[in-house]
């Protein structure tokens, strides 16, 4: 009774609008390729060296392959063609490795390759293919830049995406 009296207290216009969000939530969270997807927001005053950047991947399944993106996102600021980054993956178990990433950022007259209309660039860049994790557990796994710069200025957000391949 209470209930009914205030949803019909509420203006159509806000339950349209929260109908329309629900809607959306709902069909975002359907990716079932989708194992983990991160990103984490950067520094405003720039990505320091000695910052690392965080990730607790929890992975049930040490059969199936997987693929693993690194997502970038970076603004107008950023002045460099490409962007180094050091994966540190530590894995249930205690064994762990480095890989050392270049993403490549611009072509070579200077046009970001990124989506994005504005002072923002994406991008999603497969890294590794058919990945098989080990074991089952959480993966700990840091990204630190690469860069020869103490500060690097322009990165907004860096992020991983594991998702299982397509069962073709």
């Amino acid at each position: 009774m209470i209930i009914n009296h205030i949803y019909n207290r509420i203006p159509d216009i806000w339950k349209n609008l929260l109908l329309i969000i629900t809607v959306l939530v709902i069909f975002s969270s359907c990716d079932p390729q989708r194992v983990y997807e991160k990103n984490i927001h950067v520094n405003s005053n720039g990505w320091q060296a000695v910052e690392k950047v965080l990730f607790e991947v929890p992975i049930s399944d040490s059969i199936l392959l997987h693929n693993f993106y690194i997502n970038l996102r970076h603004n107008e600021d950023y002045q460099f063609s490409n962007l180094y980054l050091f994966i540190d993956t530590h894995f249930p178990g205690g064994s762990k490795s480095r890989d050392t990433i270049e993403l490549i950022l611009a072509d070579n007259s200077g046009k970001w390759n990124g989506e994005g209309l504005g002072k923002i660039k994406e991008y999603q860049v497969l890294i590794r293919q058919a990945v098989i994790f080990p074991v089952t557990g959480i993966y700990n796994i840091s990204i630190t830049q690469g860069m020869r710069e103490e500060n690097l200025e322009g990165v907004e957000d860096i992020g991983i995406r594991i998702e299982q391949m397509s069962q073709k």
